[in-house]
């Protein structure tokens, strides 16, 4: 009995001592984010002043909005065109390098470095390339085609996909490459015993094991394609090419007109719409477990 109570004591002591460290922690995520998402969900249904009670006229008003409904298509189509390709084009990479031996360890660092290049510099780079007359375009004249402005056309989008995935695939391709390092090696030794090729040990072995990994990676991917705003913000201001304005331009120019009450409903429904899929997400990875 007295064994139960020190037990009891101890446990509750640790607790104490837990929740002492960790009240700093939450104590600055309450202040400047859980209250100020509070804020906003409030400000949602009230007008700009936030004085008059709208309901969910904010919302309503958000369907109706030809910039916000140009925007999540815009972002909705990067999103579910640049995840996959990231995602192959880093796993085929990551499994090259880890067949290659200590080379590729070497070459994994050379793919980080897109992530340290700032962002002005890459802004300098889609000029001198895409500008009227960049490089492209003076590439065009020597084969006799009329030059033009990329970022002004519909080449605008698939610039932009280029430009994600030449800043990410790095990154995954390490998060990929800590995924297969976890992977036994006498997995595949035993499988080849029993006569497995390559394309099986892949499919059943690598593919498998790397679930957790691939639910990590496809949430940041998701989570990284809302910050390439900052490289088209940079190049084409504030209303660039219909086929790259995405969400954060919407609400960047709904901040700078003070729409407030539009801006807190949109960024309530990105909320919302972002934790639905994560959580679709998590709830497909759980089954495949």
């Amino acid at each position: 009995m007295r064994r139960h109570n020190r037990m009891t004591t101890g446990r509750k002591k640790q607790n104490r001592a837990a929740a002492a460290f960790l009240l700093p922690s939450l104590g600055g995520v309450a202040l400047f984010v859980l209250i100020p998402f509070a804020d906003v969900i409030r400000r949602s249904f009230l007008d700009a002043m936030g004085i008059e009670f709208k309901g969910i006229g904010n919302y309503l008003e958000l369907f109706r909005n030809s910039a916000f409904l140009l925007a999540v298509k815009n972002t909705m189509r990067f999103a579910f065109i640049c995840i996959p390709l990231l995602l192959l084009l880093s796993l085929g990479v990551a499994v090259l390098l880890s067949g290659v031996g200590k080379k590729g360890r070497i070459l994994k660092n050379f793919y980080l470095i897109p992530m340290a290049i700032p962002v002005a510099s890459i802004v300098l780079l889609w000029k001198f390339l895409f500008h009227n007359n960049g490089f492209l375009s003076a590439f065009c004249s020597m084969l006799h085609l009329s030059p033009q402005d990329w970022m002004n056309s519909s080449a605008a989008f698939w610039v932009l996909v280029v430009s994600y995935l030449w800043k990410n695939m790095g990154y995954d391709i390490i998060l990929w490459s800590a995924g297969l390092a976890a992977i036994p090696e006498n997995l595949y030794e035993a499988a080849k015993v029993d006569g497995a090729g390559s394309l099986d040990c892949f499919f059943r072995i690598t593919l498998p094991n790397l679930l957790p990994v691939l639910y990590t990676i496809t949430v940041l991917s998701f989570l990284n394609s809302f910050k390439v705003f900052r490289e088209a913000y940079l190049v084409a201001g504030d209303y660039p090419h219909d086929s790259m304005y995405l969400l954060q331009h919407v609400f960047n120019n709904w901040f700078r007109e003070l729409s407030l009450d539009k801006m807190a409903a949109g960024a309530v429904m990105t909320f919302l719409a972002v934790m639905v899929l994560i959580l679709l997400l998590q709830r497909a990875w759980g089954r495949e477990e």
